[in-house]
């Protein structure tokens, strides 16, 4: 399959080695030229603006952008449906509001372009080695984009959610509880750092690890930091917040469904931001791991 690809930042250029990799056409564009000159060498088609992306695509476009969420989502759809016409489709695999997603849907589709709203998981390695991800839209639209999907996907890595805004929606609420099981991750990590016993983080972590029931990626990622610097000297513990978290707390509150874990996490990365602990410390690492984030203050 031959897409285009909207966004090489730290997702977006390693979803399109991952796609190379699996035998997909990637014809690229990024506002940074050098981003693009760097992934043609790996066998992407590169384009300079938005008009020559879409001139290398067949008559069946399909676009994917990989930007971050908000106005320049809206800027780049702006931009982009002037050189489209009616039966291309544009995928949305970032970290929009569902509720946004369900707005462009309706506008392009009054254009005769299909919006389809996809949530990606699996951080930088997963778009890099096998994405997970979360599909909203139209049905018939899904199985014509299924085969690359599943190509960049692990394997039961990826579904249909639903209609227009089901996929952001879900990835929301994955996100949310991204942030309960980090924050409680920190909070112990923060006890055992303030034992009455002299004890070897790295060791306790790598026991973690292996058979217990709190094993998980998050733990494999915060040995790796642990395995640098037993103090996690690199961060400062004021830990930043893409807007997720806040979003399904809200969302949640609309829907009179009580959601102490996450509410608790949302307001402790705002806590942190003035006071910082080394369990905030280990929230930093962990979100520098799957994602590459920056702390809201840089160390």
């Amino acid at each position: 399959m031959k897409i285009g690809l909207i966004g090489l930042g730290r997702m977006g250029f390693n979803l399109a080695l991952n796609a190379i990799d699996h035998r997909q056409e990637i014809v690229a564009f990024d506002i940074s030229h050098k981003e693009i000159q760097k992934i043609t060498a790996a066998g992407v088609i590169p384009a300079f603006s938005l008009k020559e992306l879409v001139d290398q695509l067949p008559s069946k476009k399909i676009v994917w952008i990989m930007i971050p969420a908000g106005s320049s989502v809206d800027e780049v759809l702006d931009q982009l449906v002037q050189y489209l016409g009616s039966g291309s489709i544009i995928i949305d695999g970032g970290n929009s509001f569902y509720k946004d997603s369900q707005k462009r849907q309706k506008a392009l589709l009054e254009r005769g372009i299909t919006f389809m709203d996809v949530g990606t998981s699996g951080g930088i390695e997963g778009a890099r080695r096998g994405a997970c991800m979360m599909i909203g839209g139209d049905f018939n639209i899904f199985q014509v984009i299924e085969p690359f999907v599943k190509a960049v996907c692990v394997e039961n890595g990826y579904g249909y959610m639903g209609e227009s805004g089901a996929g952001h929606f879900v990835k929301m609420v994955h996100n949310g509880i991204e942030y309960g099981m980090m924050q409680a991750i920190g909070e112990g990590f923060d006890i055992l750092a303030q034992a009455p016993f002299q004890l070897d983080l790295k060791r306790v972590n790598r026991v973690f690890r292996h058979g217990s029931v709190i094993r998980s990626w998050l733990i494999d990622l915060l040995e790796k930091e642990l395995e640098q610097d037993l103090t996690l000297g690199k961060y400062t513990g004021q830990v930043s917040a893409s807007g997720e978290g806040q979003w399904a707390l809200e969302e949640a509150g609309r829907m009179n469904i009580r959601v102490p874990v996450l509410e608790a996490s949302v307001h402790a990365r705002t806590y942190s931001h003035t006071h910082p602990t080394f369990g905030s410390k280990v929230l930093s690492a962990l979100r520098n791991g799957f994602g590459g984030h920056k702390e809201l203050v840089k160390s």
